[in-house]
């Protein structure tokens, strides 16, 4: 209908798009930040992180996000998940770096696929699942996903203990965590339990310390890392800025790792690519938790059964598009020494000063 047209071009308009008829949107004098489509906000902190590699790294996060599965292992391998996909006229192949993971060519809708409906396979970014190996559960630990969200890596989580302990899926916003039960259902996961927090700070938290083998803390963050899944959010940034998410991700790990029991693991994640985010809040935290150590990726890796080399060198996982074809993550494993040198009264809690950032608000933000 007429109504609902665009708008006819002015003159002007008109002219423009034909001097830029035959011609390509780049132009040699083009900043490169304008031709890689980085905000202002970012420029410094990504160049800051990515050095050299700013332009390659930038320009892979234009590019569209491939879709990922991750096949739970309760009811498949990837090979019978690949068949299972193939008789609804899927084809899928195994990711390079998770074992758990199918890349699926196209975009077909999988809401329709028995595959899907039964629970034989989730979609999950192959970055996503690496993080969740990274927590390296075992059958029987008790877990805490402290920030579970929508529930994408417990799932991953509670699959690799096969269905055996104990998670626990925290969060301050409820809502994500009853979208999340379903998906746990559709799974058939029945070691997972749900506790919304009032904030970082619950009381539950103080009343479970050091009770946890595993805690993994998936952070609230810019979402650098996601831009090709997600391209409009680097100009509408719908949640907090820097300035209020680091200083909530540094005191949701120290309130976090009052749970880790002596000889368990922390866990420290993002989506993001920023080093302020990143290696920063891990270096920051080790200077005041004395009992923390960093567990070196590749002794993670070397512990699973599989003895795959890791994907990354270095003490951190740190995943870029343009190097592994993934969303960009990063995951810090800490692991608390076993004989305590450091009391954890000893310690004091990190308190956001003024400006302090209300959980419960920040997190309706991140999920609008």
């Amino acid at each position: 209908r007429r109504q609902f047209a665009p708008a006819r071009l002015t003159d002007d308009e008109l002219a423009m798009v034909g001097k830029l008829e035959s011609h390509t949107m780049d132009h040699p004098d083009m900043p490169e930040t304008v031709r890689v489509e980085c905000p202002d906000w970012a420029e410094a902190p990504m160049r800051a992180s990515l050095g050299e590699r700013f332009g390659v790294e930038m320009e892979k996060l234009l590019e569209a996000a491939p879709l990922d599965l991750r096949i739970n292992p309760l009811k498949a391998n990837q090979q019978s998940a690949i068949k299972a996909l193939a008789k609804a006229q899927i084809t899928a192949e195994t990711t390079q770096w998770s074992p758990l993971g199918l890349r699926v060519k196209g975009r077909p809708p999988l809401g329709s696929v028995e595959a899907f409906k039964d629970g034989l396979v989730e979609i999950q970014d192959e970055g996503s699942q690496l993080v969740a190996l990274a927590v390296a559960p075992k059958p029987g630990h008790q877990v805490v996903d402290f920030c579970a969200g929508a529930g994408g890596k417990t799932l991953a989580v509670a699959a690799l203990m096969k269905n055996k302990g104990r998670v626990v899926a925290c969060d301050v916003l409820d809502k994500r965590l009853k979208r999340a039960a379903e998906r746990f259902r559709r799974a058939g996961l029945h070691n997972i339990e749900a506790h919304p927090l009032t904030s970082e700070r619950d009381p539950w938290v103080k009343r479970h310390k050091r009770k946890f083998d595993r805690v993994l803390v998936d952070a609230p963050c810019s979402g650098t890392g996601t831009w090709r899944r997600n391209p409009d959010a680097r100009w509408r940034q719908l949640g907090p800025g820097l300035e209020q998410l680091l200083p909530l991700q540094a005191n949701i790990l120290d309130s976090a790792a009052r749970l880790v029991k002596p000889g368990g693991r922390l866990i420290y994640a993002t989506c993001s690519m920023l080093h302020d985010e990143n290696e920063a809040q891990v270096e920051a935290f080790l200077q005041t938790h004395h009992d923390f150590i960093v567990k070196p990726v590749a002794e993670v890796w070397a512990e699973e059964e599989a003895g795959a080399p890791p994907p990354v060198e270095g003490p951190y996982l740190r995943l870029t598009p343009a190097r592994h074809d993934t969303d960009g993550f990063f995951a810090a494993v800490l692991e608390r020494r076993a004989e305590e040198t450091v009391s954890e009264e000893s310690v004091p809690d990190i308190a956001l000063e003024q400006g302090e950032v209300d959980p419960v608000e920040l997190g309706k933000a991140i999920d609008a």
